[in-house]
């Protein structure tokens, strides 16, 4: 299984994905505060039909001009609307998440710096401590849709734990790693739906719900196949099936 596994990582994790995947936008960018934002930015809406993804995200990034860092601290996002930006994701959801990025990049040079100051060590610590001050820049509303979910202990989080792939792992290929919060062996497979009907077929994963325990069990046994880089397999299970199979 391992070998296989690897064939499909080879096969895919190439630079050709990267102009069919969101991680083209915040590669778009060098500064470590504008990687930052629209990384999050568009992991939370990469769900659904990836040509969908790739529109949305595309006329999402063009409402913050040429650096949604300065757009987001200059608070742009106040003059938004209520339109849409992707399937249930709206114009308010988007300004409640850059108006939390506004309160911690005031307080902090980085998002990263923000979190180390945390000491958070996981996807689920991460989300807490995003949530918290998300909701204390929006006067206390819990309106974080999608990346930063409401029950976060539980939820498999898989778009944040996407974002995380794409800031901490550097393969020097598609992933650019420009995170030191955490290292790649920490890390968790982003689970969607799709990776965990793959997952389930190849007897990676026994637990039915698509849950935090799911992704936990999965992750386990994809870190017994490469400990210091369990989530390089996303690849892998992301590939069979949507990309073709050998």
């Amino acid at each position: 299984m391992k070998d296989f596994l690897e064939e499909q990582v080879q096969r895919i994790n190439n630079k050709s994905f990267i102009e069919t995947d969101p991680v083209q936008f915040p590669r778009r960018y060098e500064r470590l505060q504008d990687i930052e934002i629209v990384s999050f930015c568009v992991a939370t809406i990469a769900w659904g039909r990836r040509e969908m993804i790739l529109r949305s995200a595309e006329r999402m990034l063009a409402k913050m001009g040429e650096s949604p860092y300065e757009y987001v601290m200059r608070e742009g996002y106040e003059t938004l609307g209520e339109a849409n930006v992707h399937r249930t994701f709206f114009e308010p959801d988007l300004a409640y998440m850059l108006r939390g990025f506004h309160k911690i990049l005031s307080e902090n040079e980085s998002i990263e710096s923000f979190l180390k100051k945390r000491q958070v060590k996981n996807a689920w610590q991460i989300t807490e401590a995003l949530q918290t001050e998300l909701q204390q820049a929006n006067g206390g509303a819990t309106n974080a849709k999608n990346l930063f979910s409401l029950n976060f202990e539980k939820s498999a989080l898989k778009r944040l734990n996407m974002a995380l792939r794409w800031l901490v792992r550097n393969d020097g290929i598609v992933d650019f790693g420009v995170w030191k919060l955490l290292k790649s062996s920490e890390l968790y497979i982003p689970l969607d739906v799709h990776v965990a009907n793959i997952s389930r077929e190849l007897g990676l994963l026994q637990r039915k719900q698509n849950d935090r325990r799911a992704v936990e069990e999965l992750t386990a046994v994809l870190r017994g196949f490469c400990p210091e880089d369990p989530v390089k397999y996303d690849f892998a299970l992301f590939g069979i099936g949507v990309m073709g199979k050998m």
